[in-house]
């Protein structure tokens, strides 16, 4: 397969996205990031919104001044073709980090880190112009003995205060980039997104049905569960927290590949209050925007494998933001 206006060197879109992913990160090339990220691209994590590359090359130093032996290896690229030489990839990374020098994290603690980013990004002739990434934060701040919501507290202190902190990723924040597609209609893709739907209509009923009964889960905060009673128990207390808020499917990509199981990429949002009890304490009255991207994979019983990033920490900031 060919990439018109790419560099020859790249066999298909997910040869570029992990071999440009490995380039900047593990090479060291991070002066490669003008190349290969636009001058005003748009990188929305949940935490904040970061616009032009030299916040990205700056923030990238920064996490490896942190982390200088970090890796990123890619566990799965999860993409269409979006048309007019456009191309989108979802791309999950399993990273892992020792926590060997001062910086977001605070004081060095000599921590092995693990844990998983899912990357959203929209390339076109060679260079990446748009970018939604969600970390599991959750994952990290636990690893260095911190709760998430400490953490966001703390974060907002370091700050100063609330009036300097960076605004979380929300409608109100975002900016539109060159990318307005919303993916394919690849029925794997459009399956998956139908399953988190009614989910998020409170249909639980659905897990028995569309799951596989061992399926596995990576769930936030670095944890694997395995079966229909976790996955209830998840996404049960993720959605009661926020019973009120609207669930968005933004964006969702279907594939069926050689040698992969049928597999999908969902970015999806909830946007409401804090007006439940859940897996966020009980509730505050807090403005709430939930940024979640989920891969799964399927098999002859059902959903087998699924993914879910999001970011505890970022959505604890709007908490405290809001609530003091």
């Amino acid at each position: 397969m060919s990439l018109p206006g790419f560099d020859p060197r790249w066999n298909d879109f997910p040869d570029y996205i992990l071999g440009i992913t490995r380039e900047i990160w593990e090479q060291r090339r991070i002066d490669t990031l003008h190349r290969y990220y636009s001058d005003d691209i748009v990188v929305r994590g949940p935490a904040s919104v970061v616009v032009g590359n030299r916040d990205v090359i700056a923030a990238t130093m920064q996490t490896l001044a942190e982390f200088p032996d970090r890796e990123l290896l890619g566990e799965d690229v999860i993409w269409c073709d979006a048309g007019d030489g456009r191309y989108l990839s979802s791309h999950r990374l399993y990273s892992t980090a020792t926590h060997a020098h001062h910086g977001v994290y605070g004081r060095p603690t000599g921590t092995r880190l693990r844990y998983r980013i899912i990357a959203d990004c929209a390339a076109r002739a060679n260079v990446i112009d748009d970018e939604w990434i969600v970390r599991d934060q959750g994952a990290i701040v636990r690893q260095l003995g911190v709760e998430p919501q400490r953490f966001a507290a703390d974060a907002i202190t370091a700050a100063g205060g609330p009036d300097k902190v960076a605004p979380p990723f929300t409608p109100q924040t975002d900016v539109a980039g060159p990318y307005q597609g919303r993916g394919d209609e690849h029925p794997i893709g459009v399956g998956y997104a139908d399953i988190l739907g009614s989910i998020m209509s409170a249909d639980l009923a659905i897990i028995p049905q569309r799951y596989d009964r061992a399926c596995q889960l990576e769930l936030p905060g670095g944890v694997t569960a395995h079966g229909w009673h976790e996955a209830d128990s998840f996404w049960m207390n993720l959605r009661s927290a926020f019973p009120s808020a609207r669930f968005e499917v933004h964006h969702r990509i279907g594939r069926e590949d050689p040698g992969f199981s049928p597999r999908a990429a969902v970015r999806w949002s909830l946007t409401g209050t804090h007006d439940g009890f859940g897996a966020f304490g009980p509730p505050t009255g807090a403005a709430v925007h939930v940024m979640g991207i989920s891969h799964a994979e399927f098999g002859p019983w059902g959903l087998r494998r699924e993914w879910i990033a999001i970011d505890e920490t970022a959505i604890w900031k709007q908490i405290v933001l809001s609530t003091g």
